[in-house]
């Protein structure tokens, strides 16, 4: 499994029912594409839920990384973005673990993002698996955020490069924000996932 989300940041005064029109008139290409487990249209609305900008920001789960590699570089659809926003910044993480939620067969409206540093120093760590230890408790964490009622999905992946923990958590509604803290919130306007069904629950590996 493999994260990425490219952030697409429009001007203050831009009207956001442009992007709206066209994830309403495109958003179903995806319904159905190979070797992708989910892709979540997001955007946020400078002054909506704390968002300091206006911004589309669509994140995905690959199943498959040929099947993302397509997408990116091989006119599987990026090139539309390309061609309409120019070439953003991809960020791309290694999925650590993904749960189902109760409200998994509900489409979902509202997503949160936390993005965490992964301390440098996690203590004596005579066997170097100190951060694996941490990865354990966070994905349990994520088990117990996933019980609440809104919850569609919770994934945890991590940026092996900058050391940056990902947690995402896709629901019906807002989950409580004492159990987000310090998170970006964002609009589902649509939900492809078209194997998302197929991811094993917890660790990948």
């Amino acid at each position: 499994m493999y994260a990425a989300q490219y952030e697409i940041t429009l001007p203050a005064d831009h009207d956001m029912g442009t992007i709206r029109k066209r994830v309403a008139a495109t958003g179903h290409l995806l319904d159905d594409r190979a070797g992708l487990a989910l892709k979540a249209y997001l955007v946020r609305e400078r002054g909506v839920n704390g968002s300091p900008v206006n911004q589309y920001a669509p994140f995905y789960l690959w199943q498959d990384t040929g099947a993302m590699g397509h997408f990116l570089l091989g006119g599987g659809g990026f090139q539309n973005i390309v061609r309409d926003f120019g070439r953003p910044a991809v960020r791309h993480w290694t999925g650590a673990a993904v749960t189902a939620g109760p409200a998994r067969g509900t489409l979902p409206r509202t997503a949160t993002r936390r993005l965490t540093p992964l301390p440098a120093g996690l203590g004596p760590d005579p066997d170097g698996l100190a951060l694996g230890r941490l990865l354990a408790e966070e994905t349990a964490a994520l088990r117990e955020l996933a019980r609440h009622p809104a919850v569609h999905t919770a994934a945890l992946a991590v940026d092996p490069h900058h050391w940056q923990l990902l947690r995402l958590v896709l629901g019906t509604d807002p989950v409580p924000a004492s159990e987000h803290d310090g998170t970006d919130r964002y609009e589902v306007l649509h939900l492809s996932a078209p194997h998302l069904t197929e991811l094993p629950e917890g660790h990948p590996w």
